[in-house]
């Protein structure tokens, strides 16, 4: 049974009319991109993406529980290799196995299932042609000692073609020392992507320690994150993975005193954003070419109040303008039926016509 209105409300407690009556009077719904079954047509169909890309965005738009609505639920697991197996999977060893990951992400009805080379090609016979495949085609090795940070190619565009995935991901650390090499690898893989069909995610996440400022941490700020995705946008990405914004200013902070980092207008924090969450992503979805690359935001890691807090991160992101949720530890690191639960209830969020935009 979908979830309500009413159990929405319930779930969010006192924040249920702060996010579900808010109004934006930022950046107005009406300037942005929104998401709709018609989007491919209305969209990518006018740019330089050929036939097969179209194709392929159309497939990942209309499978699963959202299939035909404009949104999108993706279940990404490729934390075996970005945060070590172990670490990922402890708490549900079944994972180990990657068929239980699509298997999840089929009985969930998600539009597709991101992970690593490995786990989706041991399966693709198998599965490519009931879910689609997002491969992920570089990762964060985290084994060698001590840890360094940075994402590095794991496998070729041909291999992911060859195992018949309907797109590929990747991330870039912006603001990290090897974020110049990455921009330049990750563009040039999104182009060979393209012209063999496959559409393009693209995980746009900052990383430098000095984005850490008095203790404040700004790598999520909606500023720096706008900035991540607006180049995401611009090198080739037709879909923008994000993680939410929890504040704003990290420019602001980064130009204290006598240094000077990047530029940065006052209306963006005056008029283009304000202190509430929707109005921080709705920037986010403003820095996507106005919605023309649809924002995913990330669910995050598994906590004490998954169920809520996948509900409100759902919220936020559809308000805001977003195109949906890539959730993955917050659903497989708990017994499979919990995890479709938790999947559902996202997916409910965007099928409940009552949750407008803002």
């Amino acid at each position: 049974m979908a979830l309500g209105i009413s159990s929405i409300e319930e779930l969010l407690g006192d924040e249920a009319s702060d996010l579900l009556d808010h109004e934006c009077k930022t950046i107005s719904k009406d300037r942005l991109i929104q998401p709709s079954a018609n989007y491919v047509d209305d969209v990518w169909y006018h740019s330089d993406r050929n036939n097969r890309v179209l194709q392929n965005l159309q497939r990942l738009l209309n499978n699963g529980r959202l299939g035909g609505t404009g949104y999108l639920s993706i279940l990404p697991v490729d934390q075996g290799i970005e945060h070590s197996a172990g670490a990922s999977f402890a708490k549900n060893p079944d994972y180990f196995d990657p068929e239980n990951i699509v298997k999840l992400a089929i009985e969930a009805g998600c539009n597709a299932v991101a992970s690593t080379f490995g786990a989706l090609a041991s399966v693709s016979r198998k599965y490519a042609h009931k879910i689609p495949f997002v491969v992920k085609i570089n990762h964060n090795e985290l084994l060698t000692y001590p840890n360094t940070f940075d994402q590095i190619m794991f496998g070729t565009i041909d291999q992911a073609y060859d195992m018949g995935a309907a797109a590929v991901g990747a991330t870039i650390y912006f603001g990290s020392d090897e974020s110049n090499r990455q921009i330049v690898e990750v563009a040039k893989a999104f182009e060979y992507a393209h012209e063999l069909g496959m559409a393009t995610i693209l995980w746009c996440y900052t990383r430098n320690s000095a984005f850490k400022v008095d203790g404040v941490d700004y790598h999520s700020s909606a500023d720096l994150t706008g900035q991540a995705n607006h180049i995401g946008t611009t090198l080739g990405a037709d879909i923008i993975k994000q993680k939410q914004p929890t504040n704003n200013g990290g420019y602001k902070a980064l130009n204290a005193g006598d240094s000077s980092y990047g530029k940065l207008d006052e209306r963006i924090y005056s008029e283009l954003t304000s202190d509430h969450p929707i109005d921080l992503t709705r920037y986010q979805v403003a820095n996507t070419f106005m919605g023309r690359a649809g924002l995913i935001n990330s669910g995050g890691a598994s906590g004490d109040n998954d169920f809520a807090d996948a509900v409100k991160t759902a919220i936020i992101n559809k308000r805001a303008g977003g195109m949906g949720l890539i959730s993955g530890r917050k659903a497989f690191q708990r017994p499979i039926g919990e995890g479709v639960k938790l999947l559902n209830m996202i997916q409910d969020v965007y099928l409940n016509d009552e949750i407008t935009l803002a």
